[in-house]
């Protein structure tokens, strides 16, 4: 399955890690698919995690490809907490455990054969930390920075493809800038008139994007948290992680 998976969480009428954890130990289809598509959308910053803990490159592909199998395989989902138990949180506690005892890491990379493997684009990951600016942060701090921007992204990929979809991709590539406040936005009045609207028009539509943005954004935290009451919470602390230096 590639990281690229469908932007697809309305698929579940639970979300994705709630129907993991209620499966438990149990085998259940619906809860296969659904940790692959999480792990899937997911394995960059993981990725990001093992690097910062001083591996090179090709160990660390490695070692998340490993990682996954074996999670796939359900080795550590006795572990997972409905109570306490946002995807985010379970998959470093677990990452953590799964490092920690691999001393002799040369035999687990040996094992594989024909085991379950996630397709994950380790080129395109590399590329990605190899342009991130040198940081002190923690390994658990670029693991959560990563999560955070890994997710946004996806939000933003889910939008954008509705918006092309409907025939409006330029008014979404010209007007996406919005929903971050960012300052370097033009002002909507020259917005608008590049797109041939009134800048009322132009505020309506911003307007309109920006609460389909956050009902995306909460329905993509909600996959990733085992309660909806979680979701408002989890994206405060995504925020919160996106803003630390």
């Amino acid at each position: 399955m590639s990281d690229s998976s469908a932007h697809s969480p309305r698929s579940f009428s639970t979300t994705r890690w709630s129907l993991v954890v209620a499966a438990g130990r149990r085998n259940s289809p619906d809860a296969d698919v659904a940790l692959e598509t999480l792990c899937g959308a997911y394995w960059f910053p993981l990725y990001a995690y093992v690097r910062s803990r001083g591996h090179n490159a090709y160990d660390a592909r490695d070692l998340t490809q490993e990682f996954f199998t074996r999670l796939l395989e359900k080795d550590f989902l006795q572990s997972a907490d409905p109570q306490r138990g946002r995807f985010r949180s379970f998959l470093l506690t677990v990452l953590k455990r799964f490092l920690s005892k691999e001393h002799d890491k040369t035999q687990t990379l040996k094992r594989g054969g024909n085991r379950r493997k996630l397709s994950i684009d380790f080129d395109s990951g590399e590329q990605r930390i190899q342009i991130e600016p040198a940081t002190t942060a923690t390994p658990e701090s670029i693991f959560e920075r990563q999560w955070a921007l890994t997710l946004l992204q996806r939000v933003l990929a889910s939008l954008s493809s509705e918006y092309r979809n409907s025939g409006r991709g330029e008014l979404f590539d010209r007007c996406r800038i919005y929903l971050t406040g960012s300052a370097g936005a033009s002002p909507y009045a020259e917005t608008a008139e590049s797109l041939g609207m009134t800048e009322g028009a132009l505020k309506v539509a911003v307007h309109r994007m920006r609460n389909q943005y956050r009902e995306q954004l909460k329905e993509e935290v909600g996959q990733t948290v085992a309660s909806k009451n979680e979701v408002e919470d989890e994206i405060r602390s995504l925020m919160s992680a996106v803003a630390r230096p």
